[in-house]
């Protein structure tokens, strides 16, 4: 077993105790980022930021535990872009404007998002306003907002195509939300294509990281998994636009 792979045992074992059960998954972590007890105050703490508080567009991962987040940005008038899950069926925009508030919601969850809100390919997003601030959930994460995921890299991919697009760079917050025994001590090494986070919010804490990796590069197409090629459609539009 790789270290990764031994933190991420570790971790999930701790998280059962606190985390609450997908409705499709149950607690196989490995498929899913749990929300768990205490996500309201680590929501919380997050609104209160003022990342969030100036941002008028904000990318928020499809993750339980940002689900409460996606329905709060709504309720204050900020619009969501997201992903699917595994990002098959491409990235939806929530705007406020366009779902009526008693469906706020609902459009928040995965299911209701791709029934209230709307579909948009890579062309529509370029000619987008760039995102204001990138919120993730994660499967561990370090005092230097360093992230261990579930280890499909989806993450590494949404970020690398709105990197590509010019919607991402060096300078967009990136932010995320953890329970505290998710949080690590140990010393992790990123990737190349890994984005470090600027802040890490718990129940119980605020992690502010300096200087925290932003990549400087798209989608590394060489060392892309084949399969996710093939089963996420804005991957071959990015393709075909050359970028």
């Amino acid at each position: 077993m790789d270290h990764k792979s031994s933190v991420r045992e570790r971790v999930w074992s701790d998280l059962r105790r606190v985390a609450l059960p997908d409705s499709r998954f149950d607690f196989d972590f490995a498929e899913f980022i749990a929300d768990f007890e205490g996500g309201e105050a680590a929501c919380d703490r997050l609104i209160a930021d003022e990342a969030y508080q100036n941002a008028e567009l904000i990318f928020i991962t499809p993750d339980n535990c940002l689900e409460r987040l996606r329905h709060r940005a709504l309720l204050d008038g900020k619009s969501v872009l997201m992903t699917t899950y595994s990002i098959k069926r491409g990235f939806w925009l929530l705007d406020p404007a366009e779902i009526a508030p008693d469906l706020y919601l609902y459009a928040a969850t995965l299911d209701g998002m791709e029934r209230v809100g709307r579909p948009v390919d890579l062309k529509a997003i370029a000619a987008m306003p760039p995102v204001d601030y990138l919120v993730t959930g994660t499967g561990a994460i370090n005092h230097e907002g360093i992230r261990i995921g579930k280890g499909h890299g989806f993450s590494d991919v949404e970020w690398g195509m709105l990197y590509r697009l010019g919607r991402v760079g060096p300078d967009t917050p990136v932010d995320a939300v953890v329970h505290d025994c998710q949080l690590l001590d140990e010393t992790l090494v990123p990737d190349v294509f890994d984005t470090t986070a600027d802040l890490v919010f718990t129940p119980t804490r605020t992690i502010r990281v300096a200087d925290a990796q932003k990549p400087d590069c798209g989608i590394l197409w060489d060392r892309l998994d084949p399969h996710m090629f093939a089963t996420i459609p804005p991957l071959r539009e990015l393709k075909a636009m050359r970028l």
